[in-house]
This record gives structure tokens, C-alpha cells and sequence, in this order.
């Protein structure tokens, strides 16, 4: 596991971050240094498409690796959402040839609603940004994890 974790903190690019749901895929990118992410925009989920988008963010921005929430139980039970981001990894993994990492989910939604009422944002702003507000989450938590472990 330690080389694996050296491998990702020695990597060079961008890292994207996805949270996939069931109308569409929040999309947040970090800065070129790996230390913040930055929420980019939303997809519509659906194949081929939706795969299409991704490569042509990847390409454009120069990322090297994709993280995707993985929406895991309170008990930590992988359940149908759970085994469908699995699935859609797998699709990236092999249509993009680069690393996908499926990152813990868990709260990520109701913590950026949380955010965004904080800061004031109407119900309405909030249901249109909290799709790539969750992406942004997601991501930030594997860029810390990772740069406290450097």
C-alpha cells in the first residue's frame, strides 16, 4: 500500500474529481500542485456520452488521475450506488488509461448543501451547484489525505 501512495504523490497533472448521481456528474479539478480542488461543472449521466465528456475534461486540462466518490453505507456496506461508481471506474479505467481512485462519499452532499446555505445561497443556487460543490469536497478530501501523508 506504501508504494501505491508514494506512486500518487509523485504523480505530475491535475486530479479530476467526479460525483457521480443518477441525472448528473458533479465535476471538480484541482490546481496544477495538487492542493485545492475547485468545483468545474456538472455532466449529464449516460453512455457513451457522459464518458466522452470526461476524456475531453482529461484531455483539455491535462489530468492524470480521476477521483470518483464511492457512495459506501453509515456502515461502510457497498450497496446498489456503491457497485454502480465501481462499475463506472472500471468503464474510465479502461476507455482513459489512467488511474481512477474511488474515494469515501459518505456526507459529502449534505456537508456542501450545508456550505452553500452557509454562504448564503438560495435553495434554488444550491440545487443547481451542489452536484460539483460535493465533487470539490470529494476531491479535497483525497488531495489532504495525500499531502499529509507527503
Amino acid at each position: 500500500m506504501a508504494a501505491t501512495g508514494d506512486a500518487e504523490r509523485s504523480e505530475r497533472g491535475r486530479v479530476l474529481g467526479l460525483d457521480l448521481g443518477d441525472a448528473r456528474i458533479g465535476v471538480a479539478i484541482s490546481d496544477p500542485d495538487r492542493r485545492l480542488a475547485l468545483p468545474h461543472g456538472t455532466l449529464r449521466t449516460g453512455a457513451p456520452q457522459d464518458v466522452r465528456a470526461i476524456a475531453a475534461i482529461v484531455r483539455q486540462n491535462g489530468v492524470s488521475r480521476i477521483v470518483l466518490g464511492h457512495p459506501r453505507s453509515l456502515s461502510g456496506a457497498a450497496g446498489p450506488a456503491a457497485h454502480h461508481a465501481e462499475r463506472f471506474a472500471a468503464t474510465l479505467r479502461d476507455a482513459l488509461g489512467i488511474p481512477v481512485t474511488l474515494e469515501d462519499e459518505r456526507f459529502t452532499t449534505v456537508e456542501a448543501h450545508r456550505r452553500l446555505a452557509e454562504a448564503g445561497a438560495r435553495e434554488r443556487r444550491r440545487r443547481q451547484v451542489v452536484d460539483r460543490s460535493a465533487a470539490a469536497l470529494i476531491l479535497q478530501s483525497y488531495l489532504d489525505r495525500f499531502r499529509s501523508t507527503g
